[in-house]
């Protein structure tokens, strides 16, 4: 079969399958530390299947804490015009109707973990637009060559449960193309399927994109200048595996060592019938050892000493937190009578960590609401706050921020309020300087109860 010409939709979809496969492959490993499924410390092979018991419990899974934590701190609080500092309702309406206030933290998650994750925009046919988080082992962008920031091609893969056949959809800026092959089945090495074109009926093979450009925006980990994004777990892996062999051993010692061994002496070893000696004594905690003979002495050597193990996996999570600037005692569960002050010391690396990655998450947000008809220079994207601050803390801040002068709905901004709660206590305010300004003087201290309100009002008013 010939090769396909450059730059043409076949050659789009071959290029960009086995780059995505190859980054699925890559990134796997990091999805499974993420779910505990670490590959088992290593033993001496005729050790392994005695022990496998205890192999299997010695597994702590950090990755999944320095990863939620990360992720647990980033929520899009709302979108804010950029010319008059009001909340942009269609924005805001936008993001609710497509319920990406899950959708986005699940690409945040997919994208800390694997270092990528997408946000598809579909323009409907009511002139609507339908965005949906799409997985980083299902969908894979390109750039153009020379021009940092414009995609030249997308494609999205899945499998069809329904037919069982393997489907993708190449994007290109002005068209879209579809296509299948069968599923490759389990335990086959890779091969290149044998794509066919996907025909959907009542739509045109090699459709126009209305949108004029490639649909997607990419949530970025960590990129760096000519590379991709990376995930959170990259550095850290082999500090686990670490972890998981110093618990592995630890166990061993308590299952073998741990109990003192006993020893006696001046005592005569009983046999059987067949001349081979007998284990004297059903040694536990709760039995006590007695011999006939006089001068039968006993004693026992020293336990095994655990302290150096738990201090060996102690140091391990402090690398894996001074690492990923993850407090230590979100890993270490040691919270002690901390100060205010000595807590947002201890998560000033993670706070200084959401910052940074929020920005790159932030491109690829304004370009899905670009595509979707939000102009990136009309609305902002405000974040909630990552910091913790005692309410007592906020509230003696603000009060001393509004004596200086500074703003009532910055002031709101910085106590946490969204653009949505801002924009109505607003127009709260405005209402009622209106009714004050008329007369009504009861106005500025809240809306008046009426008669559906007070039942003891409405039933004097009937007399």
């Amino acid at each position: 079969m010939p090769e396909p010409v450059v730059l043409s939709p076949e050659w789009w979809r071959d290029r960009l399958y086995e780059a995505l496969c190859k980054r699925s492959e890559e990134t796997n490993v990091f999805d499974d530390y993420y779910e505990c499924e670490h590959p088992l410390p290593h033993l001496h092979e005729k050790a392994r299947a005695p022990f496998r018991r205890l192999l299997g419990m010695s597994r702590a899974n950090y990755m999944e804490l320095v990863v939620d934590a990360l992720v647990g701190r980033l929520e899009v609080a709302g979108f804010q015009s950029d010319a008059e500092g009001m909340a942009d309702e269609a924005a805001w309406a936008l993001w609710q109707d497509n319920n990406l206030d899950g959708g986005s933290s699940l690409a945040f998650l997919e994208a800390a973990i694997r270092g990528n994750a997408y946000m598809l925009v579909s323009p409907q046919k009511d002139g609507g637009f339908r965005i949906t988080p799409e997985h980083p082992t299902q969908v894979i962008t390109e750039g153009k060559p020379g021009e940092p920031g414009e995609m030249a091609a997308a494609l999205k893969l899945w499998v069809d449960d329904w037919t069982g056949m393997l489907c993708c959809t190449v994007y290109l800026p002005d068209r879209v193309y579809k296509f299948e092959a069968p599923e490759p089945k389990l335990g086959q090495a890779r091969q290149k399927p044998q794509w066919v074109r996907r025909e959907v009926a009542g739509e045109e093979w090699g459709g126009r994109n209305v949108l004029g450009e490639v649909p997607f925006g990419e949530l970025a980990n960590r990129p760096r200048m000519l590379k991709p994004g990376a995930s959170e777990l990259r550095s850290v892996i082999g500090i686990q595996d670490r972890i998981n062999k110093t618990i592995a051993d630890r166990m061993m010692t308590q299952e073998f060592a741990a109990f003192p061994q006993k020893w006696v002496t001046g005592m005569e070893i009983p046999v059987d019938e067949n001349g081979q000696d007998v284990e004297p004594f059903d040694v536990a905690v709760n039995k006590i050892l007695v011999a006939e003979e006089n001068g039968a002495k006993f004693g026992q050597f020293a336990a095994a000493d655990l302290g150096g193990y738990l201090k060996a996996k102690e140091e391990d999570v402090r690398d894996i937190a001074a690492i990923t600037s993850t407090p230590p005692h979100y890993l270490l569960g040691a919270l002690t009578n901390l100060s205010a002050e000595a807590l947002k010391a201890a998560e000033a690396g993670l706070i200084h960590k959401i910052y940074q990655r929020r920005r790159f998450l932030e491109e690829g947000l304004e370009r899905t609401m670009r595509l979707a008809g939000v102009s990136s220079s009309q609305a902002r994207i405000v974040w909630k706050s990552p910091e913790w601050r005692t309410e007592g803390e906020l509230v003696d801040a603000l009060v001393k921020m509004g004596s200086l002068g500074v703003p009532r709905e910055e002031l709101w901004a910085r106590w946490g309020a969204t653009p949505q709660e801002i924009e109505r206590w607003r127009r709260m305010n405005e209402d009622a300087l209106i009714a004050a300004m008329s007369g009504d003087l009861a106005a500025e201290y809240g809306p008046k109860s009426t008669a559906s309100d007070n039942p003891l009002a409405a039933a004097v008013a009937e007399g």
